[in-house]
């Protein structure tokens, strides 16, 4: 008896033992980067929710229930310890994190699928100049920006098939427009406006394919002609705000975006760089009142020969001053992106300053180098590799832009064109005028067309140009909060690091080792960057905390 007493208790030592050893193996299994990375993946499906047929399913239950993966996938990463973990790893951890929220933030605020028609414009014919497009923008996005035509035969079925989901698509967009944004509503028609312009020119393009094709492009620009209708019907119904709020919205910056501001903090922070705008571009034409005006191209063969010539010169100014690592794609992929000549009277604000001065917009659209080095020099990181979802990208992309323009002409580039540096400062203030006329706009304090006059009246006098731009950019920034404010927040948040990398290094600080380290983080937000340059995670910490 005593014998099969003791057989029993030691049955049950060595099943405790194989349930301990079980257990921490789980723990172990449940607290290793690769099952951070699993969780990633199975993040960035969630969303990409379709139906049996491929088209994608906003439903109000499908929404739901992806609210209620969520709090799954969020208890998931609580329980990870990242204890052991290397910084880089870790600052993807915090990454995660905020990707998690950002889908929380678009089914429980944002809900462009509910607010904003804009959402259901899918056709695209241009490539953004940042790592995705810019705004909510469905996975089912067709970009015909990537077709060679004449289509090759996979291609044609390709574009069909991607055509044949618009007529149910927005079919399902007839249920699930539900709000009551009023702004959103009115600016959002013309988005589909513009996609039955592009199916018309896509319509011209494949006269020689075949009738499926053909039919599709016609069912399409039929099922978007019928959407613009339903949504004109509408519209006198539509009476709400547009903006999301400023508790919103700064729950966004916190808990999305990593950025450690607040609506009111940017308010303050675009009211001074507006102000130190205005100033310093009153200094440059007092230093250049002596000088002769900037004279605009005039012609088709002087914009050919000008913007060619102010890329090879810009990019001979960033080897030479070593301001950044140059890679061979940078200059190709810069190339293709030089704009063309538009006539005076049609010239927006951009076109005004490249007319005046290619490479001063060109300083900011070194943009092209970051979109080349994803496909070039993609991060050996899962979750940095490729584009973040949800604009999670813009304060670091914009910013960085935005950043460089100042910073090449500190470096120098303009010393033998005085001139060019006024251009800088007046595309600050444009920046500014616009952020801030977001932020009041998202805080319900204008409406959207107040917020284009807004603009309009603190960019510098003449420079404004054609106003559908300030259309467009008006409705982008009321469609994704915080878009407004990133040139000039994303700006700051640089300026920042490079004060606190600067500090650190003492007179071993060059410009050179900065943005080679600062490009190598990734398209992150600035705040993970900072943590993985310097070490430091003290601002991210109070961020996090609850």
């Amino acid at each position: 008896m005593k014998s099969k007493i003791r057989n029993f208790k030691k049955v049950i030592i060595l099943f405790c033992f194989i349930a301990n050893i079980q257990t921490l193996i789980a723990q172990s299994t449940t607290n290793t980067y690769p099952s951070l990375l699993q969780l990633c993946k199975e993040l960035r499906l969630l969303e990409r929710t379709s139906l049996p047929n491929g088209v994608p399913d906003y439903r109000k239950e499908t929404i739901v229930k992806i609210q209620q993966t969520l709090v799954q996938y969020e208890a998931r990463h609580a329980k990870m310890d990242t204890t052991g973990w290397l910084t880089e790893q870790r600052v993807d951890y915090v990454l995660l994190l905020a990707e998690i929220n950002a889908l929380d933030y678009n089914c429980r605020i944002l809900q462009p699928w509910v607010r904003d028609p804009a959402f259901y414009a899918i056709v695209w014919n241009e490539q953004s100049d940042t790592p995705d497009h810019e705004g909510p923008t469905s996975f089912a996005a067709i970009e015909l920006w990537k077709y060679i035509f004449p289509l090759s035969i996979d291609d044609e079925k390709k574009l069909t098939a991607q055509l044949k989901i618009i007529p149910p698509l927005y079919e399902q967009a007839k249920i699930n427009l539900t709000g009551n944004a009023k702004d959103l509503w009115s600016a959002g028609i013309g988005n589909i406006k513009d996609q039955v312009a592009m199916l018309d020119e896509l319509a011209n393009k494949t006269i020689n394919n075949n009738a499926e094709l053909k039919n599709a492009i016609a069912a399409a620009k039929n099922a978007s002609l019928q959407l613009i209708t339903w949504l004109q019907k509408q519209l006198p119904f539509k009476n709400g705000a547009s903006g999301i709020g400023k508790e919103n919205y700064n729950w966004h910056l916190k808990h999305v975006l990593l950025v450690p501001l607040t609506w009111d903090d940017e308010v303050m922070l675009l009211k001074r760089e507006l102000t130190r705008a205005y100033a310093s571009l009153q200094l440059e034409r007092e230093r250049n009142k002596n000088l002769p005006e900037l004279t605009p191209i005039a012609t088709v063969e002087d914009y050919k020969t000008q913007t060619d010539a102010a890329v090879t010169n810009m990019m001979r100014f960033l080897k030479e001053k070593k301001i950044l690592p140059v890679k061979e794609y940078m200059e190709p992929e810069l190339r293709k992106h030089l704009g063309e000549f538009v006539p005076e009277q049609n010239r927006n604000f951009f076109a005004n300053i490249s007319h005046c001065a290619p490479a001063v917009l060109y300083s900011h659209s070194t943009h092209w180098f970051e979109v080349a080095g994803l496909t070039k020099e993609p991060h050996a990181s899962l979750l940095r590799k490729d584009a973040l979802p949800y604009n999670m990208w813009m304060m670091r992309d914009e910013g960085l832009a935005t950043s460089m323009e100042e910073t090449l002409m500190h470096a120098g580039m303009w010393d033998e064109n005085p001139r060019a540096r006024e251009l800088v400062w007046i595309m600050l203030a444009q920046r500014c005028a616009r952020g801030l006329a977001s932020l009041y706009a998202q805080a319900n304090m204008i409406n959207y067309e107040e917020a284009r006059k807004f603009q309009v009246e603190f960019t510098p006098k003449g420079w404004t140009g054609d106003e559908s731009l300030v259309g467009f950019e008006q409705h982008l920034y009321l469609r994704q909060p915080a878009y407004g404010t990133c040139y000039v927040t994303g700006k700051y948040l640089i300026e920042k690091l490079m004060m606190e990398m600067g500090r650190l290094q003492q007179n071993n600080f060059t410009l050179y080792n900065f943005f080679e380290k600062f490009y190598a983080a990734g398209i992150i937000p600035v705040s993970l960057v900072g943590w993985q340059l310097t070490g430091n995670d003290e601002e991210i910490k109070k961020m996090l905390k609850k």
